[in-house]
């Protein structure tokens, strides 16, 4: 009677021997963590909204769309393994943001734009 039921999750493969509990319990915990970005129809830019575990990036993408925009809320979704992603230390901001604070002109303050332009 155990063996006429299975447990099937994302990414099985019809066919495939069973494999136990334990073992796809751990399969499902080094799948990598990925970022997810969605780009709402409102804005602009893609605004970072949580993060997932897929197996592949095809994978990451359909489950960020299933969970993040379920009622239609973005029109582009970018996912990005979390291991590529790099920062800056933030105990090193005074350091690498010093040389552009003593160049004014990269700071748009001295131009008037025009009322149309309401996004930037």
């Amino acid at each position: 009677m155990n063996n006429l039921l299975r447990k099937f999750y994302y990414g099985d493969i019809l066919g495939e021997a069973p494999a136990s509990s334990g073992a796809q319990q751990s399969d499902r915990q080094t799948w990598p963590l990925w970022e997810v970005f969605v780009r709402s129809k409102q804005g602009l830019d893609h605004k970072h909204v949580g993060s997932l575990h897929a197996a592949d990036a095809k994978m990451a993408i359909e489950n960020a769309r299933d969970v993040y925009t379920r009622r239609n809320e973005g029109v582009s979704i970018w996912v990005v393994e979390s291991t590529q992603i790099h920062a800056s230390n933030p105990d090193e901001a005074a350091s690498l943001y010093d040389p552009a604070n003593d160049k004014v002109y990269r700071h748009p303050t001295f131009y008037d734009l025009p009322d149309e332009l309401s996004h930037i």
